[in-house]
């Protein structure tokens, strides 16, 4: 067996929070050694009686600050939580601004969060800062690494829903085009075909139309930045108060809110499911407009 796969399942089996891309990184800074040498390579095979030494430096202290920024929690239990982030809080902290985030009112809020990224605790993945929605939270290592791998392997399931403009001409479709940056607006991404693109995929079933708007639900097969954004402008029918992609404002947010998830418990094996309303300011644009 591969060292580094070697070293990733026995972490998995003892729980101690070191994911392949850590190992990896270990490897090739010299903290792996393999009978008494640091010079291996993450693909070497194993032999019987090999001794395998790793050194662990202790992490670098958070410079993160505990903030008490109300949190709607659906769910929580030992080792995760599922949270309704409201559209306007940001994620996780970004260079040179590290407070009003999610993570600086999860610190607040819990003793115990996964630090495999010490400057996003808790962080398995995340949702733009206009968007609403469902996120889980992960409270120690073990939980972080098996939702990151479920993720990976796109076993996790997600839906959105989203008022976009425009009249949506098929019920459902599937979206797949790649998504890479932008080639000129840095920020953004753009759909493209070149080598530095991803593939991209997404789901979409039209729940009401009208002749200027139209209520989606989404499902995203990839995790690619601003994915639906980029698709759905793609397509000719941005998200309504999307001003990035759609330079519009027919909406006084972005019409986006991540409204199910169910993935794996990664304690129990068992399939969980959770889901939230929909924000109320969609209620009722959906009530003025496409009643």
């Amino acid at each position: 067996m591969r060292l580094d796969i070697f070293l990733a399942e026995f972490s998995k089996k003892k729980n101690l929070g070191l994911s392949r891309t850590i190992i990896q990184s270990l490897i090739e800074e010299g903290k792996v050694t393999l009978n008494n040498l640091n010079s291996i390579k993450p693909h070497y095979k194993l032999k019987i009686d090999d001794e395998i030494k790793i050194i662990i430096e202790d992490k670098k202290p958070s410079i993160l600050k505990p903030e008490n920024i109300p949190l709607d929690i659906i769910y929580e239990d030992e080792d995760l939580v599922v949270i309704n982030k409201p559209k306007g809080l940001v994620v996780h902290p970004a260079q040179g601004n590290y407070e009003h985030t999610l993570v600086n009112a999860l610190l607040y809020r819990f003793k115990n969060l996964s630090d495999i990224n010490p400057q996003r605790p808790g962080i398995v993945h995340r949702l733009d800062k206009e968007t609403s929605g469902i996120l889980v939270i992960a409270k120690n290592n073990a939980t972080h690494l098996s939702l990151s791998e479920q993720f990976a392997k796109h076993s996790i399931k997600r839906k959105y829903i989203a008022l976009v403009r425009g009249k949506m001409e098929f019920n459902e479709n599937i979206i797949e085009l790649p998504i890479g940056r932008h080639p000129y607006k840095k920020k953004n991404m753009s759909v493209g075909f070149g080598k530095n693109t991803k593939y991209a995929k997404t789901y979409y079933r039209t729940l009401k139309r009208k002749e200027k708007f139209s209520l989606l639900e989404l499902e995203p097969f990839t995790g690619r930045t601003h994915q639906i954004r980029v698709h759905l402008a793609f397509l000719g029918h941005p998200i309504l108060g999307d001003t990035k992609y759609g330079k519009n404002n027919e909406f006084r947010r972005l019409a986006l809110h991540a409204k199910y998830i169910g993935f794996t418990h990664p304690r129990t094996g068992k399939f969980v499911e959770f889901s939230c309303d929909a924000p109320i300011e969609f209620t009722e644009f959906l009530n003025e407009n496409m009643a």
